[in-house]
């Protein structure tokens, strides 16, 4: 491999910021990415990307080079809101250089990342794309409303299945492959509505979902633990009734779960856990999986079940190889070798739809969603440079 990726990347190192800088700066909650979408497409066509197109969900893709084996390297362009802003030293949504970090919301989680692929492919570009492969960098929109729908709808609906995907969410420089997967469930009572003047003549539902509540409590300490994600967990996020009136007892009951699932958990296991539960079915409740139904920024509808797998790619696996090959050829160095404790699109693309897929970003995973986020700058060509020379190593791989 070449020897080269760093003192290239490091010569592109303050456009590179720059950029970064650039669409931080772009207010882009999730399903309202139109503006930074149109950024980044103007960034890849200066840097001379053979096609850019966005599909209809909203997604960029920016593809260099024609060869049968795709790679993805995919970054999501949306964010969660700023929160608090008196936690905030400075406005979330204008980007801040200070002591070597670039703060704002997103720097990290996961703009970062993203802007450093963009720089990747600019650099495949200007030097050559080796034989047998093409790259398709992707900005992906909703992976914080509902992580993996893209990349569902760009492989079921948009034609792009690519052979191997690299996710640029915050790694700090690390290699990652995987994650424990995540789902959510909704558990519903049912009652009779009175007068609350007479609360004896009806059935309350929130004192049928009482017992439950306790119950779930209890049920994530049983939890056990599993190699290599450790356990998981389950906890109650949300609780809701419906009644007649702020008079009248309640005659519905609601509770939401997030339910963190490890190794060999899965949504029909988790269901049937909290369908089994002594409490559940006194109660008489109801489980259900929710789906995600919110409109992308183009108005499109792309339904998913609010089940994201639990997903591991082997350390023997040929995409670990090549990118401890690519990390080395870098760094001159091994790589430390790690999983995510967040939610990424890897659910979709590895947990789903079975492509391989690993993680390599800039940035530390405690920055995201946390007031003041921010990213070591001179992390950001140390990320453009492994992307470009994983593309190497794989397409010198056997297929």
């Amino acid at each position: 491999m070449r020897g080269d990726y760093l003192p290239a990347a490091r010569a592109v190192a303050e456009p590179l910021a720059d950029f970064l800088a650039a669409i931080a700066a772009i207010r882009s909650l999730s399903r309202e990415e139109g503006a930074v979408i149109a950024r980044i497409a103007q960034e890849m066509e200066r840097l001379g990307y053979d096609e850019t197109r966005v599909d209809p969900m909203g997604n960029l893709i920016g593809r260099i080079g024609r060869g049968p084996r795709a790679i993805a390297i995919d970054g999501h362009c949306d964010t969660v809101d700023a929160g608090d802003p008196a936690q905030w030293r400075g406005a979330a949504f204008t980007p801040v250089r200070r002591d070597g970090f670039l703060q704002g919301r997103g720097a990290a989680d996961q703009k970062g990342g993203l802007a450093a692929a963009v720089y990747a492919g600019g650099l495949l570009r200007k030097r050559g794309m080796p034989d047998g492969v093409s790259l398709h960098v992707v900005a992906s929109v909703q992976e914080e409303d509902c992580d993996g729908g893209c990349w569902q709808y760009i492989v079921e609906q948009g034609g792009l299945r690519p052979d191997v995907v690299v996710l640029t969410e915050p790694t700090s420089l690390r290699l990652y492959r995987g994650h424990r997967g995540r789902m959510e469930m909704e558990v519903a009572t049912q009652g009779v509505s009175a007068h609350g003047s007479a609360p004896e003549r009806g059935e309350n539902a929130i004192y049928r979902m009482a017992p439950i509540v306790q119950a779930i409590e209890a049920l994530n300490g049983t939890l056990p633990p599993r190699e290599p994600f450790g356990k998981g967990s389950v906890t109650i996020s949300q609780i809701r009734s419906r009644s007649p009136s702020l008079c009248a007892v309640a005659d519905g009951c609601t509770i939401h779960l997030d339910r963190r699932l490890t190794t060999g958990e899965t949504e029909t296991t988790s269901v049937a856990e909290i369908a089994a539960l002594d409490a559940v079915r006194a109660a008489g409740a109801t489980v259900s999986v929710p789906e995600y139904r919110d409109p992308s920024y183009t108005g499109l509808v792309y339904p998913v079940r609010k089940y994201y797998p639990t997903w591991e790619l082997p350390e023997r696996a040929a995409e670990v190889q090549c990118a401890k090959r690519a990390y080395e050829a870098v760094f001159r160095a091994a790589p430390e070798v790690g999983f995510w404790t967040f939610s990424t699109n890897g659910v979709a693309t590895a947990g789903k739809l079975g492509i391989p897929t690993l993680g390599f970003g800039p940035g530390e995973e405690r920055q995201a969603h946390a007031p003041n986020e921010r990213i070591a700058i001179d992390q950001l060509p140390s990320a453009t440079a492994f992307y470009a020379a994983f593309v190497d190593a794989y397409a010198a791989a056997d297929p």
